[in-house]
């Protein structure tokens, strides 16, 4: 039997304590799969007499509830039908800030397109059922570390993303490792002697930026081969202002 939300019909959580809201969402995602055609996946939240909080694909009957909206980007299902290799590149959005970061930190530009593209598809308003925020899926934790104080003002939380990547880039060197790092933590992957933990998301997560992080750097050397030939026959740069 394929197992979907019509045969799913609640979930009890007695020990909330044992369980983030994240892991809960993923227990839904992974039992409907087979069915998830939609961008948001709908579950209902209520807590009864006993103080035992219930997560339902099905509207409780004659009980207060709470609706919690899941975003497919969330799943894994959506993010693995992308094409990665071929849709499209974003390079029209919050080039200024992506460039101001690069310099400051002395990274790459490409990464950081590749890691806001693979995070958040460059939607400055993203938050993850985890509590990641902003372009770079900047946690809480990581916010106040590097001194974020909006994870959604684009400046901030690309400064503070980048810095974020600077340190784990210096502390693994290996790009697999300290992307892996970025979208896993730094605990599991030394739990993992520094490889890149056993878990299908992360795993999914690497191969991701580094196909885009591949293809902003053709497209950033393109451009920059354009803007070349521009001042070797005009003598005038494609970034000059007029």
């Amino acid at each position: 039997m394929t197992l979907t939300p019509s045969t799913i019909q609640s979930f009890s959580c007695p020990l909330l304590f044992k369980w983030s809201q994240a892991g809960i969402f993923m227990f839904f995602i992974f039992f409907s799969v087979p069915t998830l055609h939609a961008s948001n996946m709908k579950v209902y939240k209520h807590v009864d007499a006993q103080g035992i909080i219930h997560y339902s694909s099905k509207k409780p009957t004659g009980k207060s509830f709470k609706i919690l909206n899941i975003r497919c980007p969330e799943c894994s299902v959506w993010r693995n039908s992308v094409d990665w290799k071929n849709t499209p590149l974003i390079t029209d959005r919050y080039q200024a800030e992506i460039d101001h970061a690069a310099t400051f930190h002395g990274l790459d530009k490409a990464l950081i397109q590749a890691v806001i593209h693979a995070e958040s598809a460059y939607k400055v308003a993203a938050v993850s059922s985890a509590g990641a925020q902003g372009l770079m899926q900047l946690m809480p934790l990581t916010q106040k570390t590097y001194a974020v104080n909006n994870p959604f003002d684009a400046q901030q939380n690309i400064l503070g993303g980048a810095a974020y990547l600077k340190h784990l880039k210096n502390n693994y060197k290996n790009m697999d490792i300290y992307l892996a790092a970025y979208n896993s933590g730094e605990t599991a992957v030394e739990r993992y002697g520094r490889q890149i933990p056993p878990f299908p998301e992360t795993k999914e997560y690497v191969r991701r930026v580094k196909i885009l992080y591949g293809r902003y750097k053709q497209n950033q050397q393109r451009l920059n081969a354009i803007n070349n030939s521009r001042v070797l026959t005009t003598g005038v740069s494609a970034n000059a202002t007029p």
